[in-house]
């Protein structure tokens, strides 16, 4: 979320209103104030690649999903699983699935704890075989930084590319995006390792040196 600086809203020639910040800034804005009428749900997104596994930790999708949840709404990160780089993307699919799921959640409202992260694989939807509910999958570390430099001959940094699938077995959103399965992945916000409180009060009653 931007706190230092002011963000300035702007109708765009389609009649949506566009902010410059961040994903989370815009539903933050909508939500709080900008919007003459609140909304029932937020949507966020759809994403131009997958927010998978261990990416949902750096996603700006995700965190505008998580803060309408934080606000009080139900909510849904969407992300198109791009895997071509010939720019022949189907945002149609990931359109329709969205839509799908605005449907499913008017008939059957989602509890109020969930968010839903959801990646829809890059193909025609003929080609989408289903849904899947999903965990999350794991990476193996990124691959490290590429160092360059700017015109003026300082240092640059460029991050590297994400790091290959490690756990990315049946159950996994890896795995069902590269089924061509729409992929439901159920969020929460609380990170708390609850089953790790106990053993780590034991460790912190241990002998601390100063």
């Amino acid at each position: 979320m931007t706190l230092d600086r002011p963000l300035r809203a702007s109708r765009a020639s389609n009649g949506f209103i566009k902010v410059d910040g961040t994903p989370t800034d815009c539903v933050h804005l909508a939500i709080t104030g900008l919007l003459d009428q609140e909304p029932d749900m937020v949507f966020a997104g759809i994403n131009h690649g997958a927010n998978m596994g261990d990416d949902v930790l750096y996603s700006g999708t995700v965190a505008a999903a998580t803060e309408g949840r934080f606000l009080g709404y139900p909510a849904i990160a969407i992300s198109l699983a791009t895997v071509t780089q010939d720019g022949k993307h189907h945002f149609d699919t990931a359109a329709a699935v969205a839509l799908q799921l605005l449907t499913r959640i008017q008939r059957q409202p989602l509890t109020g704890d969930l968010i839903l992260n959801v990646n829809v694989p890059d193909v025609p939807l003929a080609d989408v075989r289903g849904y899947q509910a999903t965990r999350l999958g794991q990476r193996h570390k990124a691959e490290p930084v590429i160092k360059s430099h700017d015109p003026r001959g300082n240092n640059i940094y460029w991050v590297g590319p994400a790091g290959p699938e490690a756990d990315a077995g049946p159950g996994t959103d890896f795995y069902a995006v590269r089924n061509n399965y729409v992929s439901v992945t159920p969020l929460q916000i609380d990170l708390t390792r609850h089953e790790g409180l106990q053993s780590l009060g034991q460790w912190l009653q241990g002998n601390m040196t100063q």
